[in-house]
């Protein structure tokens, strides 16, 4: 029975006893009243006698039920009484409540560091781990990771953990017999991507990245414009969306990676793909530059399909062989470049125009790509104009030596694919890049443009390719292996049946390039290379990441073939090596 029942009844108890005895009192009442007269008077009368028989059975049943009623009518007063107990316990817990909320509040008031000190603390316990840092409307994510290597190299280089494939030593040079082993740090770099929203289709970002391979001596602006402090990216990015139906444009100031460079996802900054080595210089065929560039990118079909273009730093690697009255490139001099390092006479950036398109190739992910760079290459050309024959870039201008300024443009195209052959398992990339004056945007560094017998500029013809897998064993473990080649194509002038200008003379003696200190004028025909390693990260967790990782090479240089024919690989040289890698990365 609820409360309110035993309420109600004891309510309607009391009514009946109020209402139902009272007559039967009163009765009793009367007839204790008037027995004694009657026993007096009538003693010994019969009446009487008999009236009491008949009485005494039902005053003794009214009795009976009266203290029934009684009892439950006390029953009812105790369990009220313990409802009321409970209001009063209730209405007392709610005061003392009440006034401890009011404490705390004084206490809260009084002691807000140390409350938010203990709350930032509490919500950090529960928090979900982040590597971004918030700080006036903008998330700060720092990156990088700190490096102990070391590489050891069958021919001496002469060189840090970035390899020169172009000048592996032959034979005819003493590094040739000299291994080299060597400990490095300065791989280790530092990275910090700010980021924020002008509005909620305007989305702002700068990322910088810094590491400590730069070297003043050798500083330039070829390929990864390496100066001091050696600044890998520095750029600025906005990204409108939903700028146009169904597509958004996209705009990147500063050094970062050339458009020739392999991206994973489609054409954004920070998801360019470089091959999992070690050495610092990547792999031969791998096609790359970080330099000044101003890009624009638009992607359509809902982020399938992209489309950029990027004007970019302009520069002539190398200008080989040829003749000397053509000015193409000169000293930086008096300027904020290396005073004792070439740069070309530019007048034009390098153009760079790419197209990417994600699908699905019989239901495997697949990221496709081509490009096409345009090149200009010009210098200060000096031509006899009554022989027509070169004239020299040291004389003084006359009717006899008319100096004219000479532009000829260089370019190429390539392609890439990246393939999920099994994803989150085994992916597979393959890349290409075939055309003229592309030899500073490979890792061998071979060279750009030559000269023809009359001065004229002529870029090189380059063929270039990379091929290689990674196998994801499990998720703290990666194997892979890669192949690679950059090869340029002989240009040579020749005049009366001499060599007169050009590059790969074919008529040049490369007997003593097998002879230790003998004398070798060969030039570059190719440089290839076979890697593979591991990496393996013993350790993921609160503190960050540490992995470490070995890699083999084996790398081949050869020169052009001469005349007489050279004996078999005295114009080729080999080289093996070793590269062992210990990284920390913190956040």
């Amino acid at each position: 029975m609820t409360i309110k029942g035993h309420l109600a009844g004891g309510v309607a108890l009391a009514a009946i006893i109020t209402l139902g005895a009272a007559p039967a009192f009163a009765a009793e009442a009367k007839a204790d009243a008037k027995a004694p007269a009657k026993a007096a008077a009538k003693h010994h009368a019969k009446h009487h006698a008999k009236k009491a028989v008949v009485k005494a059975p039902v005053e003794s049943k009214d009795h009976a039920e009266l203290e029934a009623l009684r009892g439950e009518l006390a029953a009812l007063r105790g369990e009220l009484a313990e409802v009321r107990g409970a209001q009063a316990k209730t209405a007392a817990d709610n005061a003392a409540l009440a006034q401890a909320v009011s404490h705390d509040s004084v206490v809260i008031k009084s002691l807000p560091g140390e409350l938010k000190a203990e709350v930032k603390t509490e919500v950090a316990k529960v928090a979900p781990k982040t590597d971004k840092i918030y700080y006036k409307g903008v998330t700060v994510t720092l990156g990088g990771f700190l490096a102990a290597e070391t590489m050891w190299r069958q021919r001496s280089e002469l060189s840090d953990i970035p390899s020169r494939f172009d000048k592996i030593p032959l034979a005819n040079n003493p590094q040739y017999n000299i291994g080299e082993t060597r400990f490095s740090a300065r791989q280790s770099r530092v990275s910090a991507l700010i980021e924020g929203n002008a509005d909620k289709n305007t989305h702002l970002a700068f990322y910088n990245e810094i590491d400590f391979l730069g070297a003043a001596q050798t500083a330039n602006s070829n390929e990864s414009n390496s100066y001091n402090p050696r600044i890998r990216h520095m750029y600025a990015t906005v990204d409108w969306n939903n700028f146009f139906d169904g597509g958004s444009l996209h705009l990147l100031a500063g050094q970062a990676w050339s458009l020739v460079t392999l991206n994973s996802k489609g054409i954004t900054p920070r998801n360019e793909v470089t091959p999992p080595q070690i050495d610092a210089q990547y792999i031969p065929g791998f096609m790359w530059a970080r330099q000044p560039q101003i890009r624009v990118t638009g992607d359509f079909l809902n982020k399938s399909l992209w489309v950029a273009v990027s004007a970019e730093n302009g520069q002539t690697g190398t200008l080989t062989g040829g003749t000397s009255n053509t000015l193409a490139t000169g000293t930086g001099a008096n300027s904020a470049f290396f005073n004792a390092t070439n740069y070309s006479y530019n007048q034009l950036p390098d153009f760079v125009a790419k197209v990417a398109y994600e699908t699905k190739i019989l239901e495997v992910p697949t990221h496709l790509e081509v490009f096409g760079l345009l090149r200009d290459f010009n210098g200060r050309q000096f031509i006899n104009p009554t022989t027509g024959g070169a004239g020299s870039s040291s004389s003084v201008p006359s009717a006899t030596n008319a100096p004219s300024n000479k532009d000829v443009y260089g370019g190429s195209f390539g392609g890439s694919v990246i393939a999920n052959l099994v994803p989150g398992v085994l992916d597979a990339q393959a890349s290409f890049m075939a055309g003229r004056g592309i030899g500073r945007y490979g890792s061998s560094q071979l060279a750009d443009a030559t000269t023809d017998s009359v001065g004229n500029l002529k870029p090189l013809m380059e063929v270039s390719f990379l091929a290689g897998a990674t196998w994801h064993y499990d998720k703290t473990l990666d194997l892979y292996l890669f192949g690679g080649e950059e090869s340029l194509k002989r240009q040579a002038y020749l005049v009366g049946g001499a060599f007169a200008a050009g590059y790969g003379n074919p008529l040049v003696n490369l007997s003593q390039c097998a002879i230790e200190n003998g004398s070798c004028a060969g030039v570059n025909h190719y440089v290839d290379q076979i890697t593979g390693g591991f990496w393996h990260k013993p350790y993921v967790g609160s503190f960050g990441r540490v992995q470490w990782g070995v890699q083999y090479s084996y790398t081949q240089r050869a020169l052009f073939s001469g005349n007489p024919a050279s004996a078999p690989n005295t114009y080729k040289a080999s080289d093996s090596m070793v590269f062992t890698s210990i990284r920390y990365y913190p956040f």
